[in-house]
């Protein structure tokens, strides 16, 4: 009989269907909300974004949650709009990388990615990570917060003050405005003083952020603060070639900074301008003997300070003739412990470059600087440098450099 055997073709339909039903992978039957949450939180985020971009606090605070079941969200992201707000930005935009959802709670990783208008050259990226509330079927931002490991942000720590200098930004927390006016009239003679000294290619301008504290300032670090008391300043970036350093900051501490004279303050200024300067010739080959001698030199060159005058704690140990074996290592430059250790380090580095560019000329300690950052990696760069630009061995050069510090500090 024709067809014998055979069910009927809806019979069939009826079996592929619960077969497929059958073997489909666990979660597949999951609400459809579910799988859209992630795409509608970026939405969420999108809007938020482009409420900074417009400068529309409303816009910004209706991405909040509402009501006090969220814990003041919407008073939480006025005030993060507001103490935003007189930052210049050319740029903010978030990425979701993550998406971890409870019932109508969720947290989300993201990338947030900024630029400073007329300073950044491309965006800084921070992680974030988001509380997220739905209200109403509708995605809310409840809570945002760096992500573990990354540092705040300094308008996360009060309402920021924007001077603007003719070289320079500055961006403060807590700080009058006559104080920031200060900083940005010592970064604008720090810019020219590092341009004369340093042939390259930069943008001739610097970002200065000065943050209420020192606490506040190993916060915009994501350090312990103990690591950097009574450390004046540091410059914050990424290094590598032209293009892969996007942001330089430099990064007071108020406390340490306000125990210097104005003499002090500016050679601070420009050791740090001068990292901003070099950072697209400074890589994972350049010793911090190197690039932190080369930033103190630029600092104090011109000044007319003796060897002595600018290098006390050396100045003491060859004195009672301790004289170093070697320029120190990388290790001798940790911002903790013994503080005449850490002097003696920067003092060490600042001699072996002022002897360079007394003895070859300052144009040569400028190639010695780029050559030792071209190559790459540690091994055999600084071997390199002395070969090609000054002719010497390292044992030779160390032997020049210890009887420099002789003569000039016995």
């Amino acid at each position: 009989m024709a067809g014998r055997g055979r069910a009927p073709r809806w019979i069939v339909g009826l079996l592929l269907a619960a077969l497929a039903t059958a073997t489909a992978p666990v979660g597949c039957g999951a609400p459809a909300d579910t799988d859209a949450a992630p795409a509608d939180v970026q939405r969420v985020l999108d809007r938020r974004a482009a409420a900074v971009r417009d400068g529309s606090e409303q816009a910004f605070v209706t991405t909040a949650a509402p009501g006090p079941t969220a814990g003041g969200a919407r008073a939480g992201a006025r005030l993060q709009f507001r103490n935003l707000k007189a930052v210049p930005l050319a740029g903010w935009s978030y990425r979701v990388t993550g998406f971890h959802r409870s019932g109508d709670r969720a947290t989300a990783d993201a990338e947030l990615r900024y630029r400073i208008d007329g300073h950044d050259r491309a965006p800084v990226v921070t992680g974030r990570t988001l509380g997220l509330t739905r209200v109403d079927g509708r995605w809310y931002v409840s809570a945002d917060r760096p992500a573990e490991n990354s540092p705040r942000q300094l308008w996360e720590q009060g309402a920021v003050s924007v001077v603007r200098g003719a070289h320079s930004l500055v961006l403060g927390v807590g700080q009058s405005r006559g104080a920031l006016r200060g900083y940005a009239g010592l970064a604008d003679r720090a810019v020219p003083a590092v341009s004369r000294a340093w042939r390259g290619d930069w943008p001739e301008r610097v970002v200065v952020l000065v943050p209420a504290s020192l606490e506040d300032m190993a916060e915009l670090l994501g350090a312990p603060a103990s690591g950097y008391r009574g450390i004046a300043a540091v410059t914050t970036g990424e290094t590598g070639a032209p293009g892969k350093a996007p942001a330089d900051r430099i990064i007071v501490n108020p406390e340490a900074y306000g125990m210097l004279g104005s003499f002090g303050r500016q050679v601070v200024l420009t050791h740090e301008t001068t990292h901003v300067a070099t950072r697209t010739a400074t890589s994972a080959a350049t010793p911090l003997w190197l690039s932190e001698g080369y930033a103190d030199w630029v600092g104090y060159r011109g000044t007319g300070r003796s060897a002595r005058q600018a290098a006390p704690e050396l100045t003491r140990a060859v004195t009672d003739g301790q004289v170093p074996a070697a320029l120190p290592a990388d290790g001798d430059f940790g911002f903790g412990g013994d503080a005449g250790k850490l002097a003696r380090a920067y003092e060490s580095g600042w001699l072996a470059c002022r002897m360079i560019a007394e003895r070859w000329g300052e144009a040569r300690l400028g190639e010695f600087y780029r050559t030792v950052g071209a190559h790459g990696k540690r091994a055999g760069a600084v071997e390199t440098g002395l070969r090609k630009v000054l002719e010497l061995s390292p044992g030779e050069f160390t032997r020049l450099w210890r009887e420099y510090l002789r003569d000039r500090l016995g």
